[in-house]
């Protein structure tokens, strides 16, 4: 049996506090990619967002659809600014067949999206062309196949699309996250596995809530999950797979384990084990599940990361006496603390883009998300409150999401709530994700179609 106190203690140092990706193809004879325009500048778009048109697709009842949740994804972007549809003079039908530009010019519309959505039984086929109004160029045009239920994720790739072109950059609209849902009493939460997609649609519950489980974290495939669960009072790593739901622990590894990661080749977990008085990492290889063990010593050696090429790992310690991050090589040596702000930082995690390590600082009462270089030169503080934890970058390493805690009180009497957000790495157009409960420890996943 863990001892409670040790537990609750690894518990705050490491967190401070069936569905597989749907098959869509891009259809023969599908106009190709035009050479992009001018290439607008993200730091750009932040204070100046980019006018889009976004007429609805032409075919009916889908092709609004489709275009409605292409428009909440580039407005909750902060990146682009939609035109509104009531200024439109050229019909929607009318410019998927060949644009009026000048009437989109007056509109204000540097960027506008035509096409059609027709369903084919239960299968669709929706094109869109993305145009360059001033320059009157096109600078895409593709056709997708799919099966019809799976219009909204033809809407995200559409969105990714677009946020490409204009801005040169990879979008994160195919995703999807997982978290923690919670509900009950402070003192007495349950807490079970959630995902959805990154607009918080198409939300399902993985696990049914009679154990406790913690920490998600998606394979680089996105059809694998990493969590620790409670099952027979055994705190340890278990392994979730999405297209079956099927459940298994990762090993019978001596003492309690904890806030897994996969690595970037997806062919082993880096974790951590409690045993006797100390937490230490290791690595685990899914294949054999042998174990190797990365760091020795006194303390606390919790929440490990890899950096994108799998050559180092970040992971938060209190072997100085706080609790501090700290980098080393892949195979454990030369440790090396980043972190030396004021207050103690945890759940880092490390940018798909190689460029920044996110975390967790609490100190003077409040937490705080930021990001610092590798490094750990150039730390900002993105977002600070009262409680906030578990930061998570999209794929395109652009926006984080992380859960932030209130103390109001809400409708059932509740002293506190938690909810999601996102926010860039900028530390602008932070808003909330709505979700069925309150939620906590948000994981992204990679792009479901790349």
């Amino acid at each position: 049996m863990t001892n409670p106190l040790f537990s609750r203690r690894l518990a705050l140092l490491g967190g401070a506090g069936l569905l597989a990706a749907p098959a869509i193809a891009r259809a023969q004879g599908a106009a190709p990619a035009q050479p992009p325009g001018q290439v607008i500048d993200i730091n750009r778009a932040r204070t100046d967002p980019i006018p889009i048109a976004l007429p609805n697709l032409a075919g009916g009842q889908l092709g609004q659809n489709i275009t409605q949740v292409i428009a909440n994804n580039l407005r909750n972007s902060g990146l682009f600014r939609v035109v509104n549809n009531a200024a439109y003079i050229q019909s929607a039908d009318a410019a998927a067949g060949a644009p009026r530009f000048q009437d989109w010019r007056v509109v204000g519309a540097q960027a506008l999206v035509t096409g059609r959505a027709e369903p084919q039984g239960d299968r669709a086929r929706i094109e869109f062309r993305l145009w360059e109004v001033n320059s009157e160029q096109q600078l895409q045009g593709t056709a997708y196949t799919a099966a019809a239920a799976n219009w909204r994720q033809i809407a995200h790739v559409i969105s990714d699309v677009i946020y490409e072109r204009m801005l040169g950059e990879k979008g994160y609209f195919d995703t999807r996250i997982v978290y923690v849902a919670e509900s009950g009493p402070r003192d007495r939460r349950n807490r079970r596995l959630a995902i959805m997609d990154q607009d918080g649609e198409n939300h399902r519950f993985l696990t049914d809530g009679r154990v406790q489980a913690l920490s998600p974290r998606f394979h680089p495939n996105a059809r694998q999950i990493a969590f620790m669960s409670y099952a027979d009072n055994n705190p340890r790593v278990f392994l979730f797979n999405l297209d079956s739901g099927r459940q298994e622990a990762l090993g019978n590894f001596q003492g309690m384990t904890l806030s897994p990661r996969f690595s970037p080749d997806g062919r082993s977990v880096v974790l951590s084990s409690a045993r006797g008085g100390d937490a230490n990492i290791y690595v685990v290889d899914l294949a054999s599940r042998r174990e190797r063990q990365l760091t020795s010593g006194g303390g606390l050696d919790v929440s490990p990361c890899y950096s994108p090429d799998g050559s180092q790992i970040v992971f938060n310690s209190d072997r100085g006496g706080d609790q501090q991050l700290y980098v080393m090589d892949a195979n454990g040596g030369g440790a090396r603390r980043i972190s030396f702000g004021n207050g103690r930082y945890a759940t880092p995690v490390w940018s798909p883009r190689g460029d920044l390590i996110a975390f967790t600082r609490m100190g003077g009462g409040r937490f705080a998300i930021g990001v610092m270089r590798p490094d750990g030169s150039g730390e900002r503080i993105l977002s600070e409150g009262w409680s906030m934890e578990g930061p998570s970058f999209a794929p395109n390493g652009r926006v984080l999401t992380f859960y932030r805690e209130s103390q109001a009180r809400d409708s059932r009497g509740g002293g506190y709530s938690s909810r999601l957000s996102m926010i860039d790495i900028a530390g602008f157009n932070e808003r909330q994700v709505v979700t069925p409960t309150d939620a906590s420890d948000p994981n992204w996943s990679p792009l479901l179609s790349s």
